[in-house]
């Protein structure tokens, strides 16, 4: 037995040799973090196993409660979604008001859930910030005024509006379940802004959509160069404190070293604090009469950039259905805020799937918790849209 410990001791530390010279030592967090835990993916609470820096309130404001508040039950088909899928959070908001509010496998109001890709979305509208206050010119400024490795070939057609919407041409790869894969380096890893940086633009910019999360974290490092600002503090004063929200939220970052945060996913908080973005879009950029983002940019954002993409605009998704009009922000998953502005309509979803929406939400069950939300309107005539 102790030639075996001694044998099997030898073994791991060749193992954890290799990986640091081959430079994939980010498996060793990624192991400590998700397969010990007993998961094959990242999780909605793994954000507690890494550095965060905080996103400050200012005074909050709570949701005001509708006059018929958690008096529509449940269907029966979305509580056994809920079961099945392991949702932690789920919030109907009629009329800028909370309806309904359920929290399951005991999570509450003020528990903490990790966005993943709905961060997105708030880069984007740091993004159009940014825009608004000076800080970046417009969707056309070359990424090359603030990077100088994107000066050559292809790279240099680059725009930051060509990051907002999924189109740089990147070299990235999406996946979530391999371990080699560079979003899984940029998810464990401790040199962010290298990894980025390593990435080289392969196909025409600008010119359709492809799903890559190292296009928000790259648009992330221009707003930090543009604005002199942590992300996390432009995030805070730009939209955490005049959204009145009313938890402060964790945002992931590479390392104290480095204090990059991971941009493209990461933030932590709750389904209410998550759902006053939704709002803010659906207000066209406007809080309590107060313009915070600029309309313009916000229309932009929730239109297809390319025709032969309709489903993502810029940090947002989109999606038609017959005579309604969505759009969200979406993360691993099943992570997500539905909107349909015209019926003044917000749904919030948060917890864990079978599998990733990652790259198309629509391959999940976020059409049923929507068809269930409606189902659950029409049992009440006074909520109706």
């Amino acid at each position: 037995m102790k030639k075996l410990i001694s044998r099997l001791i030898v073994v791991i530390a060749v193992v954890v040799a290799g990986l640091y010279l081959t430079d994939t030592d980010y498996i060793i967090k990624a192991v400590q973090t998700v397969y010990l835990q007993g998961n094959t993916t990242a999780s909605i609470d793994d954000y507690t196993f890494f550095e965060n820096k905080t996103v400050n309130i200012g005074k909050s404001k709570a949701w005001p409660l509708h006059k018929n508040y958690n008096k529509i039950p449940a269907t029966e088909k979305l509580l056994a979604l809920h079961k099945s899928q392991g949702t932690v959070a789920y919030l109907i908001i009629k009329n800028d008001s909370i309806l309904f509010e359920s929290y399951y496998d005991g999570y509450s109001e003020d528990s903490k859930s990790n966005s993943f890709s709905m961060a997105k979305s708030y880069v984007s509208g740091m993004l159009g910030k940014a825009i608004m206050e000076g800080y970046i010119k417009s969707v056309d400024q070359p990424v090359s005024d603030f990077f100088p490795q994107y000066k050559e070939g292809l790279a240099s057609k680059v725009t930051v509006g060509d990051l907002a919407s999924m189109a740089s041409g990147s070299s990235w790869e999406e996946s979530y379940y391999s371990p080699f894969t560079i979003t899984t380096r940029a998810y464990f890893g401790k040199e962010l802004e290298k990894a980025i940086l390593g990435l080289k633009t392969v196909e025409e910019p600008g010119k359709s959509f492809k799903y890559a999360s190292g296009d928000t974290q790259l648009l992330a490092m221009v707003i930090e160069k543009a604005t002199g600002k942590k992300l996390y503090n432009y995030l805070s004063e730009s939209f955490w404190i005049p959204l009145e929200s009313e938890n402060e939220a964790l945002w992931q970052i590479d390392s104290e070293a480095n204090d990059m945060v991971k941009a493209y996913c990461c933030i932590a908080t709750n389904a209410k604090d998550f759902a006053r973005f939704g709002k803010l879009y659906k207000d066209h950029g406007k809080w309590n009469g107060k313009q915070i983002l600029d309309s313009t940019f916000v229309a932009k954002s929730i239109q297809p950039r390319f025709k032969e993409s309709p489903k993502y605009g810029y940090g947002w998704w989109l999606h038609k259905d017959e005579d309604k009009s969505f759009f969200m922000m979406e993360g691993h998953l099943g992570q997500f805020v539905v909107v349909e502005p015209t019926d003044n309509l917000i749904v919030v979803r948060l917890g864990r799937a079978k599998e990733s929406f990652g790259q198309t939400p629509y391959n999940g069950d976020i059409n049923v918790y929507i068809e269930e939300a409606y189902k659950m309107l029409s049992n009440d005539p006074k909520a109706q849209p």
